[in-house]
């Protein structure tokens, strides 16, 4: 059964950061890219970065550039989200997805995780 499980959101203040992990269970994610995407209250969900197989590139949105960054481990099947410089505008439930390449949008993507609360507020 092919799994994704995200974790290390929480509450953090403006300026702070965060790292989010993306662990796979049941297929091997250096195979896939592997997106994060995130859904505010009363909001789409949107793409936020997209890594790809075998992690050869990486694409982030404009809103996140230069602040977030993708990383893959692959002796623990885990993708991980850094987060810096946190803004309030970045507070959503974040979800990592799988897929055999990166794509723009989320209905492209067949594998999700369940997401993980990222609040910025002081």
């Amino acid at each position: 059964q092919l799994q994704l499980v995200e974790s290390g959101g929480g509450l953090v203040q403006p300026g702070g950061s965060l790292r989010l992990s993306c662990a796979a269970s049941g297929f091997t994610l250096d195979y896939y890219g592997i997106g994060w995407f995130r859904q505010a209250p009363g909001k789409e969900r949107e793409g936020v970065s997209c890594i790809s197989s075998a992690g050869y590139s990486t694409d982030y949105a404009d809103s996140v550039k230069g602040r977030f960054t993708l990383s893959r481990d692959n002796a623990k099947n885990t993708v991980y989200l850094q987060m810096n410089s946190l803004k309030p505008e970045d507070t959503a439930v974040y979800y990592c997805a799988a897929e055999l390449e990166c794509a723009g949008t989320p209905s492209e993507y067949v594998t999700w995780g369940q997401g993980t609360q990222v609040t910025v507020s002081s």
